[in-house]
C-alpha cells in the first residue's frame, strides 16, 4: 500500500479508500442493495489487512446504519488511531424543517450523531456532502470551524460542486481565519471528466486533496459495453442508472478501449481504468467500493500498473462533453 498527505494537511491516508455506502441495514433508508452488518465486515476486515487505513461513509447511507457497522468493524479490527474516517453531513436526517442541510444547528445536531454511530470521539475528515443552497456559506463554515475547534473533527473536506463554488469558500475560509477544507469529493471518472474543465485545476492550485467518487463509473468501466451488472446494487441502485446513459457512442468507444488495453495486459478492466485515474495529476484516493473479494483486489492491484502516454491518449481520445452530474 501506499501512503500520501490529504492536499497539503499532514494527515496520511492509503491511495484506495473504501468507500462505505454499500454497507448498511438494507431495511433502512434507500439502498436495499447495501450488505448488512454480517456481510459487510469481511471486506472491511480485508481492507485493513491490504494496508486500508481509509474508510469513508455518510450519515445518510442507509439511515445511519452505515456508519453504525463502520464504527462496529473498527473496534474489533483495529486500533482507532491507526485509522483515518470519513464521513459526511447535509442530507436529510429526520423529519422536520431543521432535519438536513448545512445550517449551524444541523451540522452541530449531526456532528453528534455521527460520532454516536460510528462510536468514536471524534471524526478525521467531516465533509459537507453538498452545497446547500438555502444556507449562507458563511455559517456552514464557521459552524464546520467550531466542529473542528471543539475537537470533533480534525480536519474538514467538500464534495460534489462547481468550482466558483468551491473557490468563494476556500476565500472566505482563508479571509476570517476559519478552518480550511482540505480535500474534494467529487465524480471523477474516464466516462466522466468534466471535473478537468475546472475543478481539477483548483484543487492543484490550491493543493486540496481530490477523493472521487464513482471511480468506475458505478461499474460501468469493468466490464464490457453489452453485459449486464453483475452485483445486487448495479441491477436496482436506481441514481446510478441515472448518471451513464447507455446510448452513449463515446462511452462505449471509452469502455472498448479499455478492453483492449486489458486485453493486452492481461488485466481486469477494473484495474485499468483505476490506474488511468491514478495517474492523474491531484487524485489522492479513489473511493472504492467492494461488494465482491474481487473489488478490493483489484483496487490494491492498480496502485502497481503504469500506463503508457500512448495508453492513456487512447482511453482519453473518444470523450465528448457530458452533463453535469452528481452536483444534487
Amino acid at each position: 500500500m501506499e501512503y500520501v498527505n490529504l492536499g497539503k494537511s499532514g494527515l496520511k491516508v492509503s491511495r484506495i479508500c473504501l468507500g462505505c455506502m454499500s454497507y448498511g441495514d438494507p431495511n433502512r433508508g434507500a439502498h436495499p442493495w447495501s450488505l448488512d452488518d454480517e456481510q459487510s465486515r469481511p471486506y472491511i476486515a480485508r481492507a485493513l489487512e491490504l494496508g486500508v487505513n481509509f474508510f469513508d461513509t455518510a450519515n445518510v447511507y442507509s439511515a445511519g446504519s452505515s456508519e453504525e457497522i463502520l464504527g462496529r468493524a473498527i473496534k474489533e479490527y483495529a486500533q482507532r488511531e491507526d485509522l483515518v474516517i470519513a464521513t459526511k453531513v447535509h442530507g436529510r436526517m429526520r423529519p422536520g424543517v431543521n432535519g438536513a442541510g448545512l445550517s449551524r444547528k444541523a451540522i452541530f445536531a449531526e456532528i453528534d450523531a455521527s460520532l454516536q454511530r460510528l462510536g468514536t470521539d471524534y471524526i478525521d475528515l467531516y465533509q459537507i456532502h453538498r452545497w446547500d443552497h438555502e444556507v449562507p456559506i458563511e455559517e456552514t463554515l464557521e459552524a464546520l470551524h467550531d466542529v473542528v475547534k471543539a475537537g470533533k473533527a480534525r480536519y474538514i473536506g467538500a464534495s460534489s460542486m462547481y468550482a466558483w463554488q468551491f473557490c468563494k469558500a476556500l476565500y472566505l475560509s482563508e479571509h476570517h481565519g476559519w478552518s480550511k477544507f482540505v480535500s474534494m469529493q467529487n465524480h471523477y471518472n474516464l466516462l466522466y471528466r468534466e471535473e478537468e474543465r475546472e475543478m481539477m485545476g483548483l484543487c492543484l492550485a490550491e493543493g486540496i486533496g481530490v477523493l472521487p467518487w464513482s471511480p468506475l463509473a458505478r461499474g460501468r468501466l469493468a466490464r464490457a459495453w453489452e453485459s449486464e451488472p453483475s452485483t445486487a446494487r448495479g441491477e436496482t441502485d436506481t441514481f446510478g442508472k441515472t448518471m451513464y446513459s447507455r446510448t452513449e457512442n463515446a462511452d462505449r468507444q471509452v469502455i472498448e478501449r479499455v478492453g483492449e488495453i486489458a486485453e493486452l495486459r492481461g488485466l481486469p478492466r477494473a484495474q485499468v481504468a483505476l490506474a488511468w485515474l491514478l495517474q492523474k495529476p491531484g487524485v489522492t484516493s479513489p473511493i472504492v467500493g467492494a461488494t465482491k473479494p474481487r473489488h478490493l483486489e483489484d483496487a490494491i492491484a492498480a496502485l502497481s500498473i503504469t500506463l503508457t502516454p500512448e495508453e492513456i491518449k487512447s482511453l482519453e481520445d473518444p470523450y465528448t462533453p457530458h452533463p453535469v452530474l452528481g452536483f444534487s
